[in-house]
């Protein structure tokens, strides 16, 4: 049978035709058309007023971190359990990224758990939309506010995500965005940051043109960086923007399958929840084992790879990684984090499949 992809980008809109505008105008480094104009569907998308686009989703991190003006000696608070990229644009400051366990079922960094991290040298939150799951933001900015910190929203996985019906993007100071090629919207490689704060947009703007002034070519202020994205990534982009909803969409209408046919198997995995004040957009369709640990989640994730099914396992939590390592315990990120997977969740599948899917997961499962 043919083998079912965990991701898979859809390019069936116009942006073949907007690719070839830029080739053939000439227009493929980082100025041009496209670039201005897909910032500003972006930004409405998010409902902020600014949008910069940058050349991928960790610069789009360490940009906005740097316009912050987060340096040597600052701490941030992030989860344990999220792509390394988090932690690692934290370290590209000189600043160290504290570690604060998760929410059970959304692998989201818990609000309860982040005031005893705060020190005297915390200066930030980033809390991440882990898997297109928007965090609990009201308590996050509640307590940033009280302590004078700001708000970075890690926004990579959940375009289109919504807290209390506010799209995330525009909940913290800032957020940064990924259009790698297995997101919701893709570039290929492409980030973005959005904010409502005038003067953070100048600062993100003149850091991700190597430092020059705007308004004097060729003047530097800063020590910059070449963050800028192409006017081909930006073209995708547009195009991707054009059929947003669709995707949206499809990704709900692709869990409602997915908990259809996964609910007999409920006795044996936890499928993903949604808080009441949430509205997730599936990024990923992720499930977890209600037993075992990594050696029986990796067993099932195997056997679905013979069957051919590709999954994904949960990202490891910071805490167990070499650049991160800690002598701690981690309660909830500890136990979710080893047996959780992520199934193959993108615009191509039908409902078909994931019963294919729904059914190998049976058979795998019965062997462990």
């Amino acid at each position: 049978m043919e083998r079912i992809s965990v991701a898979r980008p859809k390019l069936t809109g116009n942006e073949r035709r907007y690719v070839l505008d830029c080739l053939d105008t000439g227009w493929i480094s980082s100025h041009g058309r496209y670039i201005g104009a897909f910032e500003e569907e972006f930004a409405r998308f998010c409902g902020v007023r600014h949008a910069i686009a940058t050349s991928n989703g960790t610069v789009a991190l360490h940009l906005a971190l740097v316009a912050l003006g987060v340096a040597t000696g600052d701490e941030i608070l992030i989860p344990t359990v999220t792509y390394i990229a988090t932690a690692n644009a934290v370290r590209y400051c000189g600043a160290t990224p504290v570690l604060v366990d998760v929410c059970p079922g959304t692998l989201n960094i818990n609000p309860a758990e982040i005031t005893r991290k705060i020190s005297p040298r915390t200066r930030g939150i980033i809390p991440v939309h882990l898997y297109g799951h928007p965090c609990e933001m009201g308590p996050i900015g509640e307590t940033a506010t009280r302590h004078g910190l700001f708000v970075l929203e890690d926004a990579a996985e959940a375009h289109g995500a919504e807290y209390l019906g506010r799209k995330v993007g525009g909940l913290g100071d800032c957020a940064a965005f990924s259009f790698f090629g297995n997101k919701i919207v893709t570039t290929g490689e492409g980030g973005m940051v959005t904010t409502d704060n005038d003067a953070l947009a100048a600062k993100l703007r003149l850091y991700r043109g190597q430092g020059m002034d705007l308004k004097r070519r060729y003047w530097f202020p800063v020590v910059g960086y070449n963050y800028r994205m192409t006017n081909i990534q930006a073209a995708m982009g547009l195009a991707q923007m054009e059929t947003i909803e669709t995707a949206l969409s499809d990704r709900q209408t692709l869990a409602r399958w997915y908990d259809a046919a996964l609910a007999p198997l409920s006795d044996r995995i936890v499928l993903p929840t949604q808080a009441v004040w949430a509205k997730q957009v599936h990024w990923m369709y992720s499930i977890f084992l209600r037993e075992g640990g990594e050696q029986q989640r990796d067993d099932v994730m195997r056997r679905l790879d013979e069957m051919g099914i590709e999954t994904r396992p949960v990202f490891y939590p910071m805490h167990v990684l070499p650049p991160y390592h800690e002598n701690a315990v981690y309660p909830v990120a500890d136990t979710w984090a080893q047996r959780g997977m992520n199934l193959p969740t993108h615009q191509f599948l039908n409902e078909t499949d994931v019963w294919r899917i729904a059914d190998s997961l049976s058979a795998a499962l019965s062997r462990t």
